[in-house]
């Protein structure tokens, strides 16, 4: 008997669950909202606030990767195939193009490969007022089974 929870099948029951799961941890302290959550295909945001900010005053790099990395991360959950237990990240990267000093961060995040051990996510994070890219970024998933 595993001590991971089973992951809710219907997708409005998924997005509660990832949003009560994450209130206390890293995606809740940061302020990060789930937007869309479909197989395939995760949208997520976050307010742009005084800590999300490195010491020499720009957006910090690790505010944008964790906005990116959890929609990867969400979406993986919405398309793990059947008998799939969970995933761990295996490798991500990012490219940082831009930055924002207000509004709101989005990340779109889309599977582009979708096997049975692997799934690979890109992402684009972009600064909502102006549509400006922040980020580009390639996540890859190792799937697990019990």
């Amino acid at each position: 008997m595993s001590d991971r929870p089973a992951f809710p099948t219907e997708a409005t029951e998924l997005v509660a669950w990832l949003d009560e799961r994450g209130r206390d941890s890293l995606p809740g302290l940061l302020g990060i909202e789930i937007v869309e959550l479909v197989r395939s295909r995760c949208v997520m945001r976050l307010q742009i606030e005084q800590k999300h900010f490195a010491s020499n005053g720009y957006l910090h790099a690790a505010s944008v990767v964790a906005l990116a990395d959890t929609a990867t991360g969400y979406g993986t959950v919405a398309s793990l195939p059947k008998g799939a237990t969970g995933f761990t990240t295996i490798e991500l990267k990012s490219n940082h193009i831009g930055t924002a000093s207000k509004g709101w961060l989005v990340a779109h995040a889309n599977l582009a490969h979708g096997g049975r051990t692997t799934q690979v996510w890109d992402a684009t994070v972009t600064a909502e007022h102006t549509g400006k890219t922040v980020a580009l970024f390639r996540n890859t998933q190792l799937i697990l089974y019990p």
